[in-house]
């Protein structure tokens, strides 16, 4: 007799907020580790796909819906024991989502909340083990591809789209050479808009609709 096997999909939602990269964390009402904090995510129902399961989380969660932001498959997450449960096998998705964004908790969440991910609480199941994945794609996405537009707002300066690296990959970055690969990259163009402040005015970017997502030839930063 074959041991029947559960799917679920989890989905790891990053944005930018109060710079920091935060993720969305919803606390668990029910048992197993009931008043602990996980990864949205729920079984995925027999007449939907894998994508499709992902993006109504997505859409649960933030209101969002799938097809308006970067969304991906991350990695599947299949240890026995991972669930005292039984057996279940979740796929983790992760999506990058400009805020602000109002949260709200599933039906079998207490509350949801936007946490940093560099000041995780304890988490359910291995949802440690899988924000760390997702964590390190993200980075490694970031330094090899336009990515990290899916963060920023449709309008932007160079100054927020280096803070927004910055705040990613953990590390300061040299101005100079931060603006000549980027320029480089060709994936931005001017809007011809401007935002004052005290000081020279910031012309303002947006990406560039014809530009190639994956920049393969090298590595773009740091």
């Amino acid at each position: 007799m074959r041991p029947e096997i559960s799917v679920t999909v989890d989905i790891v939602i990053f944005t930018l907020r109060e710079g920091d990269l935060q993720v969305l964390l919803v606390k668990r009402k029910n048992p197993p580790f009931e008043g602990r904090w996980a990864i949205p995510g729920g079984y995925v129902e027999a007449d939907e796909s894998l994508e499709n399961a992902a993006m109504r989380e997505l859409f649960e969660e933030t209101g969002v819906q799938g097809d308006a932001v970067h969304i991906e498959q991350l990695y599947t997450f299949g240890e026995p024991k991972r669930d005292p449960r039984g057996r279940v096998i979740t796929v983790a998705y992760f999506a990058l989502v400009p805020a602000p964004l109002a949260v709200q908790a599933g039906d079998d969440a207490a509350e949801a909340q936007w946490k940093s991910v560099y000041h995780l609480p304890v988490m359910a199941f291995d949802h440690n083990q899988i924000l760390n994945y997702a964590l390190k794609r993200l980075r490694y996405k970031l330094e090899y591809s336009a990515v990290g537009f899916q963060l920023l707002p449709n309008e932007f300066s160079l100054s927020d789209l280096q803070q927004a690296y910055e705040i990613v990959l953990g590390e300061t970055l040299d101005k100079r050479n931060f603006r000549r690969r980027i320029q480089q990259a060709k994936v931005i163009e001017e809007t011809g808009a401007v935002r004052a402040h005290e000081g020279r005015p910031a012309k303002l970017y947006r990406f560039r609709d014809d530009a190639v997502a994956e920049v393969k030839a090298r590595r773009l930063f740091p």
